[in-house]
Order: structure tokens, then C-alpha cells, then sequence
């Protein structure tokens, strides 16, 4: 009977943390959430950066030089990620898809060469959400609000 209650209580617990990492990714609406204002959101997302973007998109999210010029193999390098780059120019699912899956996978392209790689499986969902909330939190107020206006149309 103990173990009966141990697996009811454990799968519980389970199915409810799934239903909030679900719900935390998602809104209502289906779409990826960011959440650029959740300090554990944020702080996990930075550390996840560090170990998995900072090599070619910067410590600073800098990114590489002249990334929007292809270099000697035809691939763009690594576009920076700060105001200066055209991230916020994206949605937050766009961003999240491309993180996931790929530039090819996003533009229907599967011939399409890129020095990015596809996270699919590397990083949860939640970890690639949070990279992404980190991202933004560290743009300036304007560019936020402009990103989240563009959020809201969507």
C-alpha cells in the first residue's frame, strides 16, 4: 500500500511539473513565452549561454566580425545578440524555432549551411526559452518594449 501511495504521489508530482514547464514556455495562445523579467529564468539562461552560445556569439553576446559578410566557406558568422545585432528584430517563437531546429528547418531549407547547431536535443525547451529570455534581458528598455509590441501583434 506504501508504494502504491509513493508512485500515486510521485506521478503526481511529476505530471504537475510538466504541466508547468509546459505552461511556462507556452501562453494560452501556443506560443513561446519569454521571460526576460524571471530572475531564476534569466540566471539559468546566462549560465546556459556561457556553456553552450558564448564561443561564437560572444561572452558579451558581441557576436563574430563582419557577420553579416559570408566568410571563406559561404557561412555568415555568428551574428551578435546585444542592440547592435538583429535579434530583437524576431519573435520569440521564431527565435526558440531557430535555437531548436535550425536555420534550414526554419526557412524550409534543408541544403542551407550554417555554423549554427540545432539544439534539438542538446537543450530542453525550457533551457532554450531561458537562453533567449537572458538574451533580452539584457537589451536596453527601448528595444524590450519594441520586442514585446512585436510580441503582441503576433
Amino acid at each position: 500500500m506504501r508504494t502504491f501511495a509513493l508512485i500515486s504521489v510521485v506521478g503526481t508530482v511529476l505530471i504537475g511539473a510538466a504541466f508547468y514547464t509546459f505552461g511556462t514556455v507556452w501562453a494560452e495562445t501556443g506560443r513561446v513565452v519569454l521571460r526576460d523579467l524571471d530572475p531564476a529564468t534569466v540566471a539559468l539562461g546566462a549560465a546556459v549561454y556561457e556553456a553552450n552560445c558564448a564561443s561564437c556569439h560572444g561572452a558579451d553576446l558581441e557576436g563574430q566580425a563582419d557577420w553579416r559578410s559570408p566568410d571563406e566557406d559561404g557561412r555568415l558568422p555568428a551574428p551578435p545578440h546585444d542592440e547592435t545585432g538583429h535579434t530583437w528584430h524576431h519573435d520569440g517563437d521564431t527565435l526558440f524555432q531557430l535555437t531548436k531546429y535550425g536555420v534550414g528547418a526554419l526557412i524550409n531549407d534543408a541544403e542551407y549551411a550554417s555554423n549554427m547547431p540545432v539544439y534539438e536535443g542538446i537543450l530542453s525547451d525550457e533551457e532554450i526559452v531561458a537562453v533567449l529570455s537572458y538574451i533580452k534581458s539584457t537589451w536596453p528598455e527601448e528595444i524590450r518594449a519594441h520586442h514585446n509590441e512585436l510580441e503582441n501583434r503576433q
